[in-house]
């Protein structure tokens, strides 16, 4: 499974209502310190819960 299978297998696991950070979800992916790239994974997606990802300040990110 590849970095952003992960992402995707991640981010449909969460529960409603729960949310997580970049951050979190690179770790949790297996690449620590890349939350850009999980920003970017999600910009171009579709059918991934995008909206249950945010900053570390626990803000969203405008897009």
């Amino acid at each position: 499974m590849n970095f952003e299978d992960r992402i995707r297998q991640i981010l449909l696991s969460l529960e409603p209502g729960e949310v997580v950070t970049y951050g979190e979800v690179a770790a949790q992916a297996g690449r620590p310190g890349a939350a850009r790239a999980v920003g970017n994974y999600l910009r171009k997606s579709v059918g991934v819960p995008w909206w249950r990802v945010v900053a570390s300040s626990g803000r969203l990110c405008p897009g």
